[in-house]
């Protein structure tokens, strides 16, 4: 007679298990992203498969994404935007633009491309942003230049999201379709805009009235949670509808207080999703499409090599300081993995290898920058004066 374990012992087990195992990563300097998916992998037979888990993850990725929303009132969005743009469309057409073409060569539909051009094209937020503060990078000037192009990836990689949900929901692959679905982006988009100028922009006095009240973190997971939901309402993405919500909340300037709220169950959450991906990846007959792979891999390092090098010069850096950059940019991360989540099991398998690879990579990289760059330009060693008689 089979005897099922509970479900709360299972959580229990899980999170006790993620614990020790996130502690083990971060003392060995490997980002919770990589054991958490590593350790999805390793349970996935234990586990299956799981709309609790499932659910409890979305909650945690649209939390992550409303708090970067909040870092951002639209003023001040706007001015990270147009100062980085040019190293930003450059990422755009290097990692996203030339991957697809890659793809298309080796034969592969318009769809699988652009997928796998979006697995390839943003830096991993989270990794980068704890490797610059654990490694006291912070203050470096390539640190401002490293952020804003993942504050531009951030702006564009929800509205990506947002096409392929609606491009893999079964709809064709015409102009009509994607008219539609740019429609749709620009309501939500405008929507947010909307709603952050004209009501929460007035919502001051509301939030300093509950702010302190225990359950206000329900008013704020719910204004994230809903607009996430109207997004996929639309067949886009709950990412950027997250996202856009906490830009409306932003102009309430209170992101400092509201993080304190919503940080805790983020922490929480955010984890099962990488524990949940892990368990979708199932090898299977083995890796497919090897070729493909290896040169993508290859790409997605010297891409952002370039686009640290070049856009940092345009940015105004130093060609030692742009060396160092673009050293610090090739880890993928959270947004390839809710990419490659959209996939077929096939695809989803070859995305997964292409993060874990290009993470494990870029950490490593990121480590031997300083070292790297040096070697390259190493500081000229002041000149001997020669003092007379």
């Amino acid at each position: 007679m089979d005897v099922q374990m509970p479900v709360i012992l299972t959580a229990g087990f899980l999170f006790l298990l993620m614990f020790f195992i996130g502690v083990f990563g971060s003392r060995y300097k490997v980002p919770e992203v990589i054991v958490y998916i590593l350790l999805g992998m390793v349970l996935a037979s234990f586990i299956g498969e799981s709309e609790l888990l499932y659910l409890v993850g979305e909650i945690g990725i649209i939390l992550l994404f409303f708090m970067l929303g909040m870092e951002f009132p639209l003023k001040q969005l706007m001015n990270v935007a147009k100062k980085v743009t040019p190293a930003g469309t450059l990422d755009v057409i290097l990692n996203i633009g030339i991957t697809m073409g890659i793809v298309l060569l080796f034969g592969l539909g318009l769809i699988e491309a652009l997928l796998i051009g979006g697995v390839v094209y943003a830096t991993s937020s989270s990794i980068t942003a704890k490797m610059l503060e654990t490694s006291k990078r912070m203050a470096n000037p390539e640190s401002e230049f490293i952020l804003g192009l993942l504050i531009f990836e951030d702006l564009v990689a929800p509205v990506l999201v947002a096409i392929l949900v609606g491009l893999t929901a079964g709809t064709a692959l015409t102009a009509g379709a994607f008219s539609i679905i740019a429609f749709k982006v620009i309501l939500l988009i405008a929507g947010a805009v909307i709603l952050g100028q004209v009501l929460f922009k007035k919502l001051e006095k509301f939030f300093d009235k509950y702010l302190n009240y225990d359950a206000f973190i329900l008013f704020v997971a719910g204004t994230a949670l809903a607009y996430g939901g109207i997004a996929l309402y639309l067949n886009l993405s709950e990412v950027l509808g997250a996202f856009l919500a906490g830009i409306m909340i932003a102009e309430v300037r209170k992101t400092e207080q509201l993080e304190h709220l919503i940080v805790p169950v983020r922490d929480l959450t955010l984890p099962i999703f990488f524990i949940w991906f892990g368990t979708t990846i199932e090898f299977g007959e083995g890796i497919p499409m090897p070729g493909l792979l290896i040169t993508l891999i290859v790409w997605g390092i010297v891409a952002k090599l370039i686009v640290g090098v070049v856009g940092g010069r345009i940015y105004g850096l130093s060609k030692k300081v742009s060396l160092r950059a673009a050293f610090s940019l090739v880890q993928r991360g959270e947004f390839s993995i809710i990419i490659a989540a959209l996939a077929s099991a096939e695809l989803m398998v070859f995305s997964s290898v292409i993060i874990l690879s290009t993470a494990i990579t870029g950490i490593i990289l990121f480590q031997f920058a300083p070292k790297i760059s040096s070697a390259f330009y190493p500081n000229k060693k002041p000149s001997k004066v020669k003092l007379p008689g």
